[in-house]
């Protein structure tokens, strides 16, 4: 995967993990439980990346997934008695790209300063950037309190680079400071937009 520079490199410290087992949740609990552990898990790989997260799988997509899967382990595990993901035959799947999972597994909230401000935890940025050798996609997570009063909106991001750091910074600062080519705005082409978890759509 083609490796993206250092944008926002923030420091992070990693929360605590959850423990126990699947409770009966109502939908609007799970939901929350789980966003707060993807946020948890992300963060975590910041500061030290988790031995069981696979070396062969660490890119942007392998972070989504990551969190992702680990998240449903804690809080629903029932759900990973399924695969989690669709290839591109529609097919379930335990793995999926980046490409993949923006063409199947995410729908599109929108490109917009209104969309970036209603995004929660666990939503997703893609970009799309033509190289010689072609297209490459590339995503970034993101993590934004319930309570917004308490923290703004970051990113967290594999750069895809082989052995490379979890890297994270503030969502507003990438939009205004970030090489051009990697600002969500909707003047930026290579800017996808806003995406969201099919599964976690309402």
């Amino acid at each position: 995967m083609f490796a993206l520079p250092l944008i926002l490199l923030l420091s992070a410290s990693a929360p605590a993990a959850a423990s126990g087992t699947e409770a009966v949740l109502a939908p609007e609990s799970r939901d929350v439980l789980l966003r707060r552990q993807v946020a948890q898990v992300a963060l975590a790989q910041v500061r030290k990346q988790d031995p069981a997260w696979h070396p062969d799988q660490r890119d942007c997509a392998g972070l989504i997934r990551f969190a992702v899967r680990t998240a449903y382990k804690r809080i629903a595990p029932a759900r990973l008695e399924t695969p989690l993901w669709t290839d591109a035959r529609g097919t379930p799947t335990d793995f999926a790209d980046a490409e993949t999972l923006v063409r199947r597994n995410l729908v599109l909230l929108g490109r917009d300063d209104a969309t970036r401000e209603s995004l929660r935890t666990g939503d997703v940025l893609a970009f799309l950037h033509e190289h010689d050798a072609g297209p490459v996609f590339h995503l970034m997570l993101v993590v934004r309190p319930e309570d917004r009063a308490h923290a703004p909106a970051r990113v967290v991001y594999h750069p895809g680079e082989k052995g490379a750091q979890v890297r994270t910074g503030l969502l507003h600062q990438l939009a205004d400071e970030a090489p051009r080519e990697w600002r969500p705005v909707p003047s930026n082409n290579a800017f996808l937009g806003y995406f969201r978890l099919k599964e976690w759509m309402p």
